[in-house]
């Protein structure tokens, strides 16, 4: 008999996911091949600890081929999905062309930057979307604070000591709130008459911090981030960024050498070019999570518009608790088509989430119990070690470490500003797959 082959397009979490799930469902005989730009899976919501010190860039990096043994790893980024011909086009990481053919897909190409029509934007922003990014915002950040301690004029000097941050979601809070404490950390270090005090900005159009989570967490958090020392501008945007600093809405000028996009993501176009039924860049698909017409095509995470049956009417929001969950039940689903199992619709409440304010503190809903201080931090750091799928005792190992010793201050010099444009990224990171600004 010949062998069934899966192509699993994407390792974040939904493709992760899938591949695992299909891993322990299906026989030998069925072959699982993962396409992904790197060897890794990269627990996004750990990011902010990468940028500032607190994590080693491994501990946030899950090897597939050791999670996944039975599926075979393909270094790739997907071009095209040819669905009457079966078959996924892909460029290797040399610039080589590929293509793998299927007998069943699962589409978990994930999410890019969202940009907006800022100008100067995409030459002086930085994004934050993978472990490149986070390097570089860590190399920036120690730079800036060193520059400025020789810098010619105190108006320079205090642009290189500001940083700001835009978009107040997951991802940007987290940011402005480690970020505040690596500087502070920093800035102690140097002789007296450098000390002060690093200046953080949050800029966001809603009229709170966290606009997409329950009102009692986005006051904790925004209690917490005012009592740090970070400004808090929401209602505000961008309207020009330069190389000397951001110009804001209201006319005001803020000068600076670092601004991080943070403003979310949008659904990879890959999907948009599949000439398939799309809602807002979202591949549609049925309850089961496979395409319509296309029985042998699944889609899940931030690439699947899936019908959220705790809502009817509405789809599920771009997070990775959605994410994980839709990326296993695709790979049962698959296995169901193959003969083993019986396929089952998606259906998921959420848990609760869970925001990292640095220190001890987050704020956090499990199970819709508010939760804010020491407590919060807890839950929060126990949530992220029971949803990694690898390196939690390096990840409390390194928590640990953090506790009783300062921070190493030094540049890696691993990644330059070039290399991790906020444009067009590498592959790696203009499609790294598993999704969003992510909520956790």
């Amino acid at each position: 008999m010949s062998r069934s082959r899966v192509v699993v397009v994407g390792a974040g979490f939904a493709g992760f996911q899938a591949a695992r799930a299909l891993s322990r469902t299906v026989p030998d005989k069925t072959e699982i091949v993962v396409l992904n730009p790197t060897d890794y899976f990269l627990y996004l919501p750990l990011l902010p600890q990468v940028a500032t010190g607190i994590l080693e860039p491994r501990r946030v990096s899950v090897s597939i081929p050791d999670s996944l043994p039975r599926a075979r790893l393909v270094l790739g980024e997907a071009d095209r999905v040819d669905t009457a011909e079966r078959r996924v086009h892909f460029t290797d990481p040399e610039g080589g062309r590929g293509e793998l053919p299927y007998d069943r897909l699962v589409l978990a190409v994930g999410s890019v930057n969202k940009l907006l029509p800022v100008p100067g934007v995409t030459e002086h922003a930085s994004g934050f979307r993978g472990l490149p990014e986070a390097l570089y915002l860590r190399d920036h950040i120690t730079r800036q604070i060193e520059l400025a301690d020789d810098a010619a004029t105190a108006e320079e000097r205090a642009a290189r000591r500001t940083f700001v941050v835009v978009g107040a979601g997951y991802t940007g809070t987290e940011v402005a709130a480690q970020g505040k404490l690596f500087t502070d950390a920093l800035t102690r270090k140097r002789r007296p008459e450098q000390q002060g005090s690093p200046r953080w900005l949050l800029l966001d159009i809603a009229d709170r911090v966290l606009p997409e989570l329950d009102r009692r967490l986005s006051t904790t958090a925004d209690r917490v981030l005012r009592r740090r020392g970070v400004e808090v501008r929401t209602g505000t945007s961008v309207q020009e960024a330069t190389s000397a600093g951001v110009l804001l809405d209201d006319g005001e000028f803020i000068g600076t050498r670092t601004l991080v996009w943070c403003v979310g993501v949008r659904p990879d176009p890959l999907v948009s070019d599949l000439g398939l039924p799309v809602e807002r860049g979202r591949l549609l698909v049925e309850p089961h999570l496979a395409v319509a017409g296309h029985p042998e095509v699944f889609a899940c995470g931030d690439a699947a518009a899936v019908p959220d049956a705790t809502r009817p009417g509405q789809f599920t929001p771009m997070t990775a608790q959605h994410a994980s969950r839709q990326g296993r039940l695709a790979g049962l689903n698959v296995a169901a088509t193959l003969g083993h199992g019986e396929q089952r619709a998606y259906k998921h409440h959420d848990l609760g989430f869970a925001v990292d304010l640095g220190g001890v503190q987050a704020a956090a809903n499990p199970l819709g119990v508010p939760l804010s201080g020491p407590l919060a931090g807890a839950v929060t750091r126990g949530y992220h070690l029971a949803a990694m799928p690898g390196n939690r005792v390096r990840v409390a190992a390194d928590w640990l470490l953090d506790a009783v010793l300062p921070r190493q201050s030094v540049q890696l010099g691993l990644v330059r500003s070039w290399s991790v444009p906020l444009d067009s990224a590498s592959p790696e990171l203009a499609r790294i797959p598993g999704g969003p600004d992510k909520q956790h």
